[in-house]
């Protein structure tokens, strides 16, 4: 018994570091395992978290009731509505471009409107020009210029002036009223605003020898090349965008917006020399007048028949305003 008694102490001690040795291997194991899944993330793992959580990109709504000039868009057909779908999303993913066009929009649409009115052309003509141009002074490589893109020959037949000293093009109210005639005109032809857009792009001859050819009167039933075949639905989308920005994801303060600018007229019925030194002489820098007056091409004024010129200038108390200044210098480097 005595013996029995002596084994059972020794077992006690031998079971004791058992069971520690056990919970040591368990607790090492716990801690390998923790360090396992909260070692620090490599660089990599950090991006790929951050960009599944923060980067989205959205399909686009399309609008059910969709029309251009008081013609009805048919959204029903789904080629026509896979194609304004294509517009609106790169228009509206390419942020920088269309904000520029919203910006941009305050300004000269008020400009164009009440030429339209005027003329009996539906309002949302005015789309075309900023299209046509993002209401910038470019010239394409073809050579269309201003804001409404036209070709020299065009413009010519349109009774606007185009020469190495003055172009019309470039001059908007009256580039307005030379694109109001061939609007009248092609409607006159084709009686539908849609097909009148088109022609603009393609031509009236171009368009009035496809419907002969593919005989249809329906802009939206016509195989066209594929420029002409996105420019209507690009024009509509681009008015859907600006007219509603904030359903496509624009937000802006009307103070971020370009706003219009007070002129006052000067009229010119002589030549002069050097229009450079003739602006500084009243004020005003050669930098400033070309932006309100891009129509003329060179730095003098031939004018041997004593024709009367308007020339406009920014009214004298913003040449005060610094933020007025500092808003001219970055349109101008920006166009």
């Amino acid at each position: 018994m005595k013996i029995h008694h002596i084994i059972q102490k020794q077992k006690k001690p031998i079971i004791k570091v058992a069971i520690s040795a056990t919970f040591l291997i368990v607790a090492l194991g716990i801690i390998r395992l923790f360090s396992f899944y909260n070692k620090p993330a490599d660089e990599d793992d950090i991006f790929k978290q951050k960009f599944n959580e923060h980067y989205k990109v959205f399909a686009i709504n399309i609008p059910e009731n969709v029309e251009f000039a008081g013609e009805k868009v048919p959204i029903n057909d789904f080629d026509v509505r896979e194609r304004l779908d294509r517009e609106l999303l790169v228009n509206t993913y390419w942020q920088s471009q269309t904000l520029l066009l919203i910006k941009r929009s305050n300004r000269w649409m008020k400009v164009i409107e009440p030429i339209l009115k005027k003329n009996n052309v539906p309002e949302d003509f005015k789309f075309l020009a900023l299209v046509e141009s993002g209401f910038t002074q470019n010239v394409s490589s073809k050579g269309a210029a201003g804001f409404w893109q036209f070709m020299p020959a065009t413009a010519q037949a349109f009774n606007l002036i185009v020469n190495d000293e003055i172009d019309e093009r470039y001059h908007l109210e009256k580039a307005t009223e030379a694109a109001c005639k061939y609007f009248k005109d092609a409607y006159e032809k084709f009686g539908s605003w849609t097909l009148v857009a088109a022609s603009y792009n393609m031509g009236i001859n171009g368009i009035a020898g496809q419907m002969e050819r593919q005989k249809t009167n329906n802009y939206y039933d016509l195989l066209l090349n594929d420029e002409t075949a996105r420019y209507v639905l690009r024009v509509v989308a681009i008015k859907e965008i600006v007219t509603n920005p904030k359903q496509y994801g624009f937000y802006f303060r009307q103070k971020d917006l370009y706003p219009s600018i007070p002129t006052e007229m000067i009229k010119v019925d002589s030549t002069i020399k050097n229009i450079p030194l003739f602006v500084s002489s009243m004020g005003y820098t050669y930098k400033m007048f070309k932006f309100f007056n891009p129509w003329l091409r060179t730095d003098k004024l031939n004018n041997p028949e004593k024709k009367t010129y308007i020339f406009r200038f920014p009214k004298k108390d913003l040449l005060e305003n610094q933020r007025f200044i500092e808003m001219i210098d970055r349109e101008s480097s920006v166009e």
